[in-house]
């Protein structure tokens, strides 16, 4: 017995007469107008808002495309302006460098406008204002070289207290600076201390290593 899908493969369909042909034509082109006048009444009722939003979109864009060309002219040259200063051993436009710049590059400039200029001014500056640790406590440190002298152990172990920590990469030679200021004093406990900080650690570098335990 033949199946209902077999005897459906022999059943042609039937063909469509003119008419319909025409009638069909007929409805999608009405279908379309009334598509058509939806859309239309659609964009007159939200053409403010539509409107409103493509040059929301284009203004947007186009402030990007500025930002980024900005940006980028910027750092052109704020690079170019600080090999000049290089090249010309110019204190002065460091500072400027460092005043414009962000991050290491600006800490990188400072640092190197005060070795050039000897002004302990910016070395301050970059003690507490560096916008990296790294330049930071580096300059807790040259600043304790120069005034250390002004200073009893006490008051440099507290200077140096960010530097109590294996995040900053001066913290060996910090531990070792605030062990030679307790000794300088002849307060040996104390120094003992901050040198065994050292000898115990097997981080230590072996250079510091070595002369924490000379001085133990």
């Amino acid at each position: 017995m033949a199946t209902m899908l077999e005897r459906n493969k022999k059943v042609k369909a039937p063909q469509k007469t003119r008419q319909e042909y025409a009638e069909d034509a007929l409805y999608r082109e009405v279908w379309e107008e009334v598509n058509n006048e939806k859309t239309m009444r659609f964009i007159k009722k939200y053409s403010n808002h539509i409107i409103g939003a493509i040059l929301a979109i284009l203004i947007v864009a186009t402030g990007i495309q500025i930002g980024v060309r900005t940006y980028h002219a910027n750092k052109i040259a704020m690079a170019t302006n600080y090999e000049a200063a290089i090249e010309n051993v110019d204190a002065n436009a460091l500072a400027a460098v460092a005043e414009n710049a962000s991050g290491a590059t600006s800490d990188l400039a400072l640092f190197q406008a005060y070795l050039l200029s000897g002004d302990v001014a910016q070395l301050e500056k970059l003690a507490t204002d560096g916008h990296t640790r790294d330049f930071r406590d580096l300059a807790k440190l040259h600043i304790i070289s120069l005034r250390g002298d002004e200073m009893n152990a006490r008051d440099v172990e507290k200077y140096l207290s960010d530097l109590n920590t294996k995040n900053s990469p001066f913290y060996y030679t910090a531990c070792l600076t605030i062990a030679q200021k307790y000794l300088a004093s002849g307060d040996k406990g104390a120094a003992s201390k901050w040198l065994d900080k050292i000898i115990n650690d097997e981080s230590a570098p072996a250079g510091v290593s070595a002369t924490a335990q000379t001085l133990r």
